[in-house]
């Protein structure tokens, strides 16, 4: 199943609540399989759980606002991530049995993917971390071993797992400052050379182009788009304060 757009409203917290709700719901039997692709529609910083919990995180949080960003809580693992319109955010959630014992071949086999779908556009992507990127893993998607493009992260719960996706088009130039304030306060290294976009490396690509091509790496770019049940919406609403500040 096929979802695509931003949800009515503009609350980025929903957002991030939606990709929640579909991984619990999955995991109680009532979705088998749906791909979500959106670009958000307000500019967000959103921290992993951890960050929450690092003596700086006000100051942090103070930094996102300051700069015009609304400061959410992932569903996912990670660190803190700074994003706009010009992002793409990729949630695949599936309902699979001892989803656990398959978590790093997940990241292997999506890091890959990622990778030669840009490189379809002419990027040259490679998989790994490079040095100081934000929230580091060893399996974003980076141009040339030098900035990162895209990074991954997943959540994975009894019988079901969400893996997201965050690609960047566009917008890094904003980005770098804002990172470095908000790690800064986080007292996390970071350094703000690492922060790519793919249309830094290929000005002349458009989101719409970018999306197209993660929708046909997925295998889903002729499915119908398909409307969200009530069921999985409501559940999302009722999980939306876990995402705020």
């Amino acid at each position: 199943m096929l979802h695509r757009g931003c949800l009515d409203g503009g609350d980025q917290a929903l957002e991030l609540a939606l990709a929640h709700a579909l991984v619990r719901r999955a995991g109680a039997g009532a979705v088998e399989e749906v791909l979500r692709v959106y670009r958000p529609s307000a500019p967000v910083v959103v921290f992993g759980r951890r960050d929450t919990r690092l003596p700086g995180f006000a100051a942090a949080v103070g930094a996102a606002e300051s700069a015009g960003f609304t400061p959410l809580v992932r569903p996912t693992g990670g660190r803190a991530v700074a994003y706009t319109g010009n992002a793409i955010v990729v949630d695949h959630v599936r309902r699979e049995p001892e989803a656990i014992g398959a978590l790093d071949h997940r990241f292997v086999q999506f890091g890959g993917m990622l990778a030669t779908a840009l490189r379809s556009l002419g990027v040259d992507a490679r998989v790994g971390a490079v040095p100081g990127e934000y929230c580091p893993g060893a399996h974003s998607v980076n141009a040339g071993g030098t900035v990162k493009l895209v990074g991954t992260a997943q959540r994975v719960i009894k019988d079901a797992w969400l893996f997201s996706s965050l690609v960047m088009v566009a917008d890094e130039e904003s980005l770098r400052p804002l990172l470095a304030g908000v790690y800064r306060h986080l007292e996390l290294p970071f350094d703000e050379a690492s922060v790519g976009s793919i249309t830094g490396e290929q000005p002349t690509l458009s989101v719409e182009a970018v999306e197209r091509v993660l929708l046909e790496a997925h295998g889903v770019a002729a499915l119908p788009v398909a409307a969200l049940d009530p069921a999985t919406l409501e559940l999302a609403r009722e999980l939306v304060d876990q995402h705020r500040v």
